[in-house]
């Protein structure tokens, strides 16, 4: 089952399992749908995923700056050695933020909001996952 966004269970576990204070980064696996997948009556116009999530990241990049963010890592996924098979990726992203307090900041904002129906339309699947450094 493909996971896009997160449940109310998944951010208060996110909440409370992520140290505060200190700087995280976030690692984003992404599949692209072939089409974008719009809600119907959508103002937008078709577009492949991968055009879905460039709209997506013209905003979400400037609200990950704005948040003292970065990315600090982006790369084309070719082959994984050791997964599922059922389980491929188009791409990986390392984002870092200062502290799981301002990502949760910037992931409430309204213009970040706003541009996530563009990431919902991108994606086939997606994985996010909270990392520190040891």
């Amino acid at each position: 089952m493909p996971s896009l966004n997160p449940s109310a269970e998944q951010l208060a576990h996110f909440i409370e399992a992520m140290p505060a204070g200190v700087p995280i980064t976030m690692l984003n696996l992404l599949r692209f749908n072939e089409q974008a997948q719009y809600a119907a009556g959508s103002e937008h116009s078709p577009c492949s995923g991968r055009q879905a999530y460039a709209r997506y990241s013209r905003i979400a990049l400037a609200r990950v700056q704005a948040a003292g963010g970065s990315v600090e890592f982006a790369a084309q996924a070719h082959a994984a050695l050791i997964a599922p098979a059922e389980e491929k990726w188009d791409e990986l992203l390392l984002v870092r933020y200062p502290s799981k307090e301002a990502f949760l900041e910037m992931i409430g904002d309204e213009q970040y909001q706003a541009a996530a129906e563009h990431r919902t339309a991108a994606l086939a699947d997606s994985r996010l996952i909270g990392t520190t450094a040891r």
